[in-house]
């Protein structure tokens, strides 16, 4: 009888209305990108954390429209499984995988080197590799892991391809952010694990901020 109650209760109807209609107008916003004609034939894409989520759907979709794609992935088995499969979905054969860890400085640069020796233009850079949640722990160049993978890794991977992105102008980089950016606060202790605090994806939140105010000043 308990739980008849609650169903039955207006403010329950009132809440189950509300949900209906969020999810009505997000199923109305639905965006396609199928439906986008613009083609990147003839143009090369870096993609980071391209073998799962958010960065293996543009993988997905840059190669659907033609373009050149480097997976840029940390682990070699899921980036293979990742190629094999945007391979056969979009009939692109031109997808590449170049392993990298953006939380180790040297991957980082091992990675840039190659990619600048192997590449003769760079069209498109998406920094998407991002990681959240992880507990307190130090990579072996001394940052925090979180900063490093989020961060440090990207910026520095950024900024060693930049010449050739100018270079290969019309080019664009993005950098994939949060939201959460606006619950993140700037301290450069917390480059070196000092001063965090380990709940709530703050230090998550705090990463974010930092590619942002990043981002921003590179457009500028």
């Amino acid at each position: 009888m308990f739980l008849m109650d609650i169903f039955c209760h207006p403010l329950w109807a009132a809440l189950s209305a509300l949900l209906a209609l969020v999810v009505r107008l997000q199923r109305r916003a639905h965006w396609d990108p199928q439906a986008c004609a613009v083609r990147l034939t003839g143009k090369t894409a870096i993609v980071t954390g391209a073998n799962t989520g958010i960065g293996k759907f543009i993988a997905l979709d840059f190669a659907r429209r033609g373009a050149r794609v480097i997976l840029a992935c940390r682990s070699e088995s899921r980036g293979k499984a990742a190629l094999n499969e945007i391979q056969q979905i979009t009939g692109n054969q031109d997808i590449h995988l170049r392993i990298v860890d953006v939380s180790s400085m040297d991957s980082v640069r091992a990675f840039a080197k190659r990619i600048l020796e192997e590449e003769k233009a760079l069209h498109i850079l998406v920094n998407n590799a991002a990681v959240s949640g992880l507990p307190k722990q130090m990579t072996k160049d001394g940052f925090e892991a979180s900063f490093a993978t989020n961060h440090l890794g990207p910026f520095l991977l950024t900024n060693l391809l930049l010449d050739l992105i100018k270079r290969s102008a019309p080019a664009r980089i993005v950098t994939v952010s949060s939201v959460n950016h606006k619950r993140g606060k700037v301290d450069f202790t917390h480059f070196h694990g000092q001063n965090l605090v380990y709940q709530m994806d703050q230090v998550y939140n705090h990463t974010k901020l930092h590619n942002i105010i990043c981002t921003n000043e590179l457009a500028r």
